[in-house]
């Protein structure tokens, strides 16, 4: 049993440099759950905090479960991560340096329990953003040509 994607912050990628990669459950209630099986969930400009040796998420907006009753969750919620306690102490202590924040970057089930991915991220400045957008133009540019040039040959042949 694989990993299904529930969703993915593409702006997280745009925005920082991604140093480090981490792997959290998240405590979650039943109509979360269900309003994440049917892909309700939005990561923009969402992020963590560890608070009291805890990890936090802030704003993930799970949208309400179309068939909950009064009982349905709030979608803004604050929902707590599980970490390992070494893992929350280092990501604290990286945190508290300069530049430095935990933002998630997808969210997906494996084996049945829904995991977020946290990336240890450091922000892009403006001509980061601009340099990365060329690297991506230039690699594009590459493989359309490779595929051209394999068309011309294999027409040749």
């Amino acid at each position: 049993m694989g990993e299904k994607l529930i969703c993915n912050n593409k702006k997280a990628f745009h925005d920082y440099f991604i140093e480090e990669r981490y792997e959290a459950g998240m405590v979650l209630q039943g109509t979360e759950v269900k309003s994440l099986r049917g892909g309700k969930a939005n990561l923009n400009d969402s992020f963590a905090i560890v608070k009291n040796g805890e990890a936090y998420l802030h704003n993930l907006h799970i949208s309400p479960y179309d068939f909950g009753n009064r009982q349905n969750h709030d979608p803004d919620r604050m929902r707590k991560l599980l970490l390992h306690k070494k893992e929350i102490l280092k990501l604290f202590s990286k945190i508290r340096e300069q530049g430095y924040t935990l933002i998630p970057l997808r969210i997906y089930f494996k084996e049945g329990k829904v995991k977020a991915e946290l990336g240890l991220a450091k922000g892009k400045k403006n001509y980061d953003k601009r340099e990365t957008l060329k690297q991506n133009d230039m690699k594009r540019d590459v493989q359309v040509a490779l595929k051209e040039r394999g068309r011309q040959n294999r027409d040749r042949d």
